[in-house]
């Protein structure tokens, strides 16, 4: 868990595995995930947390991240002999850019 500003980066452990778990769980918590517009989310402007932001004159501003902030980091399960197996992704690149903006904007 890390929290920034006006941000909070938690892990979650789904125990269920059902449709949009971790979306409804943190919205009915009053957290929804930032961009998730459909549980309450709102979309990252960048102008919002950059001090001395800057948009082009003519031009509107588009949100930092065209996707929720949700990340599968780790899956664990099982495979078909019963072995335990763990896949592990790094963040993707607008997801680590998001990361380091809320960083830096403490």
């Amino acid at each position: 868990m890390a929290s920034f500003r006006f941000h909070t980066l938690v892990e979650c452990k789904p125990v269920t595995g059902r449709m949009h778990q971790i979306r409804i769980h943190l919205s009915i918590s009053g957290a929804p995930i930032m961009g998730d517009v459909q549980y309450g989310g709102k979309e990252f402007f960048l102008s919002k947390v950059k001090r001395g932001f800057n948009l082009k004159m003519g031009t509107e501003e588009e949100p930092f991240m065209k996707r929720m902030a949700l990340h599968a980091f780790s899956l664990t399960f099982k495979d078909l002999d019963g072995e335990t197996v763990v896949v592990e992704a790094p963040y993707q690149k607008d997801m680590a850019a998001l990361l380091k903006q809320l960083e830096a904007n403490r």
